[in-house]
């Protein structure tokens, strides 16, 4: 075991590429036509020496760092000694399963003077959004947004103006156009887009350039800027953050804020936003904010449900960082596992005994259990036909295989790291035969044999990447969140909804109780810190009509909307030049008001309560 590595790093590196490519998590970040992966560093002084090796080195903030490097220098990298810890990319998945006058955006909006959003910069990072919407536009019909970069649209460095094809160019329509009409295979020569300065990948167009475009046929224009939003997601968590129609019928939070737009990704690949890419979106952000000399407020609607929940990984560090640089907020939403069965938690004195459905056709399933490094226990695992198998748990630091009846299991035992006081051990199901994991009740049986707190705790992956029968019996909907809404200095975003004035189950829970000695209540953290309209949200969809959606995804962009506007009574009116960062989120605590039902504040459910920006302000 390298202790410079994570445990699921460790894990990838020491299984054979075949047995990783079956797994939903160990192949996040290894390209197999480059035989390279992708990597995230902590390091200090300079990293020239990795470069003379032809590693590529994309250095972020705050001594963080970006790396490929060829599988065969993976070992150079751990023992060079300005290297602190290396993580590899997880992949995360969006949190989406009238909200203005139940946050009591009227008081401030609506009557003289107006706080808009207007010299505030908004940042979404997500799935993109379909730029030429109405409801992103100026009252002059020109763009609200300063800068579109989207990540999946290569870029040819070697003919100037010419760009590559993205996949969605070569295989989907553009869902503006009427059915009949296909975008272009080959945008060619545009003119239109540029890499941006400091990353190696995406296309970032400019305000200008989308200008440009406006007055062209649908068509042509994303002929010239071919950045669409596959999805929705973005757009809706946009147009709920900033968002207004030229009739006024439909505003959003902050509806004159201007946009900065990152569509996170990779060319030709599917699937889900990765550490890697939120982290060059964030770094890219702050370049723009600090070129522009304007207030930030960043919008992070997704999450996973890797790692320990305390703020440890170097994404969550990475967070905290970034948001003490410049004058800076950033809202995540707080995810939508509270009802999803994906977390238990026990003590080894009562609750020795779990029990995991796992529904048909999963084709991998990995589990994680985190306990204190203190207690030592015997475990044993029972697959649906009742064999079964007792862990090895002398193998501090290894990997191993083991198959009970149609499953292969890779088991990893890890160590505490330089950053995280949990033991952790992690499972990974894949077929042994045929092409799914058993499907049935797996049982998970824990024997003490030292004990000083007996707490454990168990996590499967985030609802998007599981059926919905796979799940724990007797799951724990406590602390539920899902990373990076776990990072200390983020403004964690619940949801609630607004019609009963009630929590919303599926919105991601906090602490347990103050015993815990893992997660956000052992590490001092209350989340959430407040909760937003999340059910039923109106918003704009990618065909310029609007369409209710839920999750905390749309909850988060509301306090996003409301950071912008205590920034611009505070920072661009020069009421309180000092209104960002963690006072912001004093401030939104401070204001927020009870909800129906919750007698304690703050809790685990919707912490200090539901947002109300009219009482959020210093003066109040």
């Amino acid at each position: 075991m390298d202790q410079k590595l994570e445990n699921i790093l460790n894990l990838a590196l020491e299984t054979p590429e075949e047995e990783r490519e079956q797994t939903e998590s160990l192949n996040v970040g290894y390209s197999a036509e480059s035989r390279s992966w992708e990597l995230i560093v902590k390091y200090h002084g300079s990293l020239d020496g990795l470069r003379e090796q032809n590693i590529v080195v994309e250095e972020l903030i705050a001594g963080y760092a970006i790396l490929t490097v060829p599988e065969t220098l993976v070992d150079t990298v751990s023992e060079t000694p300005e290297i602190e810890y290396v993580e590899k990319p997880k992949r995360f998945y969006y949190q989406q399963t009238d909200p203005d006058g139940a946050s009591c955006f009227p008081p401030v909006t609506r009557r003289t003077p107006f706080l808009n959003g207007r010299g505030v910069l908004l940042a979404v990072l997500d799935s993109g959004i379909t730029w030429d919407l109405e409801v992103f536009r100026k009252a002059d019909g020109s763009t609200r947004i300063r800068y579109l970069w989207d990540q999946t649209i290569p870029w040819d460095q070697t003919i100037p103006g010419k760009q590559a094809a993205s996949r969605e160019q070569e295989t989907l329509r553009n869902p503006t156009l009427p059915q009949n009409q296909i975008a272009p295979e080959e945008t060619g020569d545009t003119g239109y887009g540029r890499t941006p300065d400091g990353f190696p990948i995406g296309t970032e167009y400019t305000e200008e350039e989308i200008n440009r475009t406006l007055n062209s046929s649908v068509l042509e224009r994303y002929g010239l800027i071919p950045s669409r939003d596959l999805t929705g997601h973005g757009t809706a968590v946009a147009g709920i953050a900033a968002g207004r129609s030229a009739d006024g019928l439909y505003t959003g939070a902050a509806p004159e804020a201007e946009l900065i737009i990152v569509k996170l990704g990779l060319p030709r690949e599917e699937g889900f936003p990765r550490t890697t890419e939120i982290m060059r979106g964030v770094t890219y952000a702050l370049r723009k904010a600090r070129q522009l000399n304007m207030p930030l407020v960043i919008n992070l609607s997704f999450g996973n449900s890797y790692g320990s929940h305390d703020g440890s990984s170097l994404l969550e560090r990475f967070l905290d960082n970034a948001s003490e640089i410049g004058r800076t907020v950033i809202c995540v939403g707080s995810g939508n596992e509270g009802a999803a069965r994906g977390h238990f938690a026990g003590n080894i004195t009562r609750d020795g005994r779990v029990e995991l459905a796992v529904g048909n056709y999963e084709r991998n399933l990995n589990i994680q259990l985190w306990k204190n490094y203190s207690d030592v226990f015997r475990i044993r695992l029972q697959a649906p036909g009742g064999e079964e198998a007792e862990l090895s748990t002398n193998i501090q630091g290894g990997k191993y295989t083991l198959e009970l009846e149609q499953t292969r299991i890779l088991v990893y035992l890890g160590e505490p790291l330089p950053y995280a006081v949990a033991q952790e051990i992690y499972l990974d199901m894949i077929p042994a035969e045929g092409s799914y994991i058993n499907a049935g009740i797996w049982t998970i049986r824990l024997e003490p044999v030292v004990t000083v707190t007996g707490q454990y705790y168990l996590y499967l992956p985030a609802g998007s990447g599981i059926g919905e029968s796979t799940g724990f019996y007797r799951a724990t909907p406590q602390v539920t969140l899902t990373i990076p809404s776990t990072a200390a200095k983020v403004i964690t975003v619940g949801a609630y909804d607004q019609v009963y004035d009630t929590y919303a189950d599926f919105s991601g829970r906090g602490y347990a109780d103050s015993t815990r000695t893992i997660g956000v209540a052992a590490a001092g953290l209350t989340k959430p810190d407040l909760v937003a309209p999340g059910v039923n949200i109106q918003a704009p969809d990618v065909y310029g009509s609007f369409t209710p959606v839920t999750g905390t995804s749309f909850a988060a962009p509301i306090v996003s909307g409301a950071a912008a506007l205590l920034m611009e009574w505070g920072i661009v009116q020069g009421n309180d030049p000092f209104l960002y960062g963690e006072k912001v989120k004093a401030c939104l605590r401070k204001g927020a008001r009870p909800l129906r039902g919750e007698i304690e504040y703050p809790n685990d459910r919707v912490g200090y309560g539901k947002l109300c920006v009219a009482d959020s302000f210093p003066e109040n």
